[in-house]
């Protein structure tokens, strides 16, 4: 009966078709895509193999992108192989939404739409069969790098940028226990008031505003209460949407409300792009593995 219950999960999930692969640093950074059972469309994903996964199980890392991003954003921009490499880390960076399921208007703005999942479960008719990227993220991706790579599936963390650094932070708190840290580059920390949230959730949520707090990490950690999350965010001091789209200042205060330590860089300089995130991705990687090597 077990056999049986368990070779037909096997069989049930997608299949993945390698679409790339390169050597860098001594280990491989492929390209997969698969036919998702959550979004019910073809998804794709990155993932850095470092040389120890040759021999052994390694932890995983999980990278969530920003508006417009698919996985070559982080592939080959973030610069974070070199260290993921050193320390024995596998990296793992998914595309942002689905793509090309015919829906009317999914492809008319960049803040809706194609390159912008917003990394919720959609409510609203018309995007809530595809829409699904909090269970994408959360559940089958997972299931997918666990069964076909070699982690060690108790050593998870995850960490994003802008709309990614967002869906990391709310991956964390609505799923005490299963990542052991999570940090974030330049993250739209509190979306229920800044118009690119409002946006997103108003088409994939409906209009009621009291569920959309339960996707906002401002409003996620003020009422948090699971193991302690050491929790690193960098903000570049001349980010153009630092002022009215990312608001860190709120999530740090309900943080200390809460007692759940943060520690919020503000860069001076640094805007929001991928040479801010290559900046400091460095550091972002080491802080992870304190707590996935521990």
């Amino acid at each position: 009966m077990l056999f049986g219950r368990l070779l037909h999960q096997a069989r049930k999930m997608a299949a993945i078709t390698q679409v790339s692969s390169n050597k860098m640093f001594g280990g491989l950074q492929k390209v997969y895509s698969h036919e998702s059972a959550e979004c019910k469309c073809k998804m794709t994903f990155g993932v850095y193999l470092p040389p120890a996964a040759e021999t052994d199980k390694c932890p995983v890392l999980y990278w969530l992108s920003g508006l417009t991003c698919t996985e070559q954003n982080f592939v080959t921009k973030a610069g974070a192989q070199r260290v993921a490499a050193e320390l024995g880390i596998i990296v793992v960076a998914p595309d942002t939404s689905p793509r090309g399921c015919n829906i009317e208007g999914e492809d008319e703005s960049y803040d809706f739409g194609s390159g912008a999942g917003f990394y919720v479960d959609a409510t609203e008719e018309k995007w809530k069969t595809n829409y699904r990227m909090y269970s994408y993220v959360t559940k089958e991706l997972p299931e997918i790098i666990n069964k076909n790579f070699p982690t060690k599936p108790e050593s998870a963390s995850i960490f994003g940028h802008s709309m990614g650094g967002h869906g990391a932070l709310i991956c964390a708190f609505k799923n005490p226990g299963k990542y052991k840290s999570v940090s974030a580059f330049a993250p739209i920390c509190n979306p229920v008031v800044c118009p690119w949230g409002q946006k997103a959730f108003t088409g994939y949520l409906g209009s009621n505003q009291e569920t959309w707090k339960e996707h906002d990490a401002t409003h996620l950690v003020a009422k948090y209460n699971g193991p302690i999350l050491d929790i690193l965010i960098d903000q570049g001091k001349d980010d153009n949407f630092l002022a009215g789209q990312l608001f860190p200042e709120n999530f740090v205060s309900a943080c200390r409300e809460n007692k759940v330590p943060v520690v919020l860089r503000m860069q001076e300089g640094y805007d929001h792009s991928y040479f801010f995130i290559a900046t400091f991705v460095e550091d972002h990687i080491r802080h992870h593995a304190k707590y996935l090597k521990a």
